[in-house]
């Protein structure tokens, strides 16, 4: 369950993201007896449940310290691993483009005299996921307060920091129009604090009876239209609402019917080129500004001795991996892949950023030719990688100077505040594992992951990778879930117990076309 997170830089001071890595593994060690049985029996039976009969299993338990191998079952065995990719996106992000790294969104022109631009007005992006309406406004402010009322060219959107490339080829067609599957730009807007860049939100609300219902756009734009389809239908009636946007369509599509007096209802659509989104934001915060721009909205690229006029810079790296791994944030997961590939090749594409976070991890100690990256959110069915592999990266990351800001990202089990808790927020509540472990979630159809760290009771640290590919029925978060219940000291029988009353799991939103 994913929340907004306005105010988030205090909230992440609180969580403790200026801790130096000393204090990271300052824990409290919790005082626990260790649990009745054997842990290779236990595991055993806990991944004996039928519903995996005919998957494929992954699992790796290890000490954090050693890297003594505590339990092992296929652990080599090369596994689609869903959004588990985001660690080896977060870890090379943190490595290469540094904890401190910020994206800059850039006002420029060739000329200003006075209260005019002389020709063309440029707006230069990075690829900052957490440019908002307000972030929009905030650069039109800055410009009326020079003084500035007039542009006598046009609004130009340079997006040539990446490529034109929107989505990875391989991404199923059916997933684009959600905001999990947000095209790339390095122009974009997010529609929210949870910075869903490149999506607007769509809000329907009843009207009376029979009547259309009202349905508007957040932030207002131009860069898609409506289609109004859908009525009010009375109240208590069944809710047929549809919002649609078809593959290379301008146009979102709401049909069907409403109940009268029901909720405002809110949703997420992609739009279909970020890069204009962003001009089209930006020229009405202008206007609100009282600075008319003459010309057209269009994208290009700024003159290399343009006049800067206004910039923004987003939070550092160091906090944006919050929002990243807590609430699986694949936009910016595909954002930090092209930046990578900017910083290191020169090009913001995805074939120049993928093949420098693999030799990355390959340097943290996974084989060569092992890891298999397509994309870097792991919404691509054409990724691989094994439990092995990423417990050597959860490993081998608690020796980087930058494994506070990581450690604080992952998701804490059982923890009622979204912006620790993020998507395990909902699991592991009332067992040992609660507050303890700190993983990452995954979740394709047909598969599911959980990799990260637990402390048994003893206190000492272990890192573990679970990961199911091709099991039968729904995703078996249950089965990992058990897994790192036991190993934070509950005992077979209490984890057993603990399952089947149930445990609140709530599917990672990030994967699910209703978030």
């Amino acid at each position: 369950m994913r929340r907004r997170i306005a105010g988030a830089l205090g909230v992440l001071l609180a969580l403790g993201l200026t801790a130096t890595p000393a204090a990271a593994h300052a824990e409290p060690v919790r005082a626990a007896p260790a649990p009745a049985g054997d842990l290779r029996s236990d595991l055993d039976a806990i991944l004996s449940d039928p519903r995996l009969a005919d998957a494929g299993v992954g699992v790796l338990v290890s000490d954090a310290r050693t890297g003594a191998v505590r339990y092992a079952r296929g652990a080599d065995a090369p596994l689609l691993p869903a959004s588990n990719n985001k660690l080896n996106t977060a870890a090379a992000a943190l490595a290469l483009l540094g904890p401190g790294y910020r994206f800059r969104t850039s006002v420029l022109a060739a000329k200003a005299d006075g209260s005019t631009v002389t020709g063309n007005l440029y707006l230069k992006g990075t690829g900052d996921p957490t440019m908002r309406a307000a972030e929009y406004d905030a650069l039109a402010a800055r410009l009326a307060a020079r003084g500035i009322t007039r542009v006598t060219g046009d609004l130009v959107a340079d997006d040539t920091w990446f490529d034109a490339v929107r989505t990875p080829a391989h991404w199923d067609p059916a997933d684009l129009q959600y905001a999990y599957a947000g095209p790339i730009s390095a122009l974009t807007v997010s529609p929210n604090d949870d910075f869903d860049a490149g999506s607007v939100k769509v809000a329907v609300a009843p009207t009376a009876p029979g009547s259309p219902v009202g349905v508007t756009l957040d932030p207002p734009t131009s860069a898609v239209k409506l289609d109004n389809r859908a009525v009010t239908g009375p109240a208590g009636s069944a809710s047929t609402l549809s919002v649609e946007r078809a593959n290379g369509s301008d146009t979102i599509v709401v049909r069907g019917s409403y109940p009268a007096g029901g909720a405002r209802y809110e949703t997420l659509r992609t739009v279909p080129e970020p890069t204009l989104y962003a001009a089209d934001v930006f020229r009405a915060a202008l206007a609100d500004h009282g600075i008319t721009v003459e010309g057209t909205v269009r994208r290009g690229a700024a003159p290399a001795r343009a006049v800067r006029l206004a910039d923004r810079a987003s939070m550092p790296l160091s906090q944006l991996t919050t929002p990243f791994l807590k609430f699986s944030n694949n936009v910016i997961a595909e954002i930090l892949v092209k930046s990578i590939g900017r910083k290191a090749k020169g090009k913001g594409t995805w074939e120049a950023g993928l093949p420098v976070i693999e030799r990355y991890v390959r340097s943290l100690g996974v084989p060569a030719g092992q890891l298999e990256m397509a994309d870097g959110s792991g919404l691509s069915r054409l990724n691989r990688t094994s439990p092995r592999d990423i417990a050597t990266v959860l490993r081998r990351a608690q020796t980087q100077t930058w494994f506070p800001a990581w450690y604080q990202a992952l998701p804490v089990a059982g923890d009622p505040d979204p912006l620790v808790g993020g998507t395990l927020t909902g699991r592991m509540r009332g067992t040992p594992a609660a507050g303890n472990v700190r993983a990452k979630t995954g979740t394709l159809t047909g598969v599911t992951a959980l990799s990260g760290y637990v402390r048994e009771p003893s206190g000492r640290r272990l890192v573990f990778s679970v990961i199911f590919n091709g099991y039968a029925g729904g995703a078996p978060k249950d089965i990992e879930d058990k897994i790192a219940v036991r190993l934070a000291g509950g005992s077979a029988r209490a984890v057993m117990l603990q399952a089947d009353h149930g445990s609140d799991i709530r599917l990672e939103c990030t994967w699910t076309a209703s978030c």
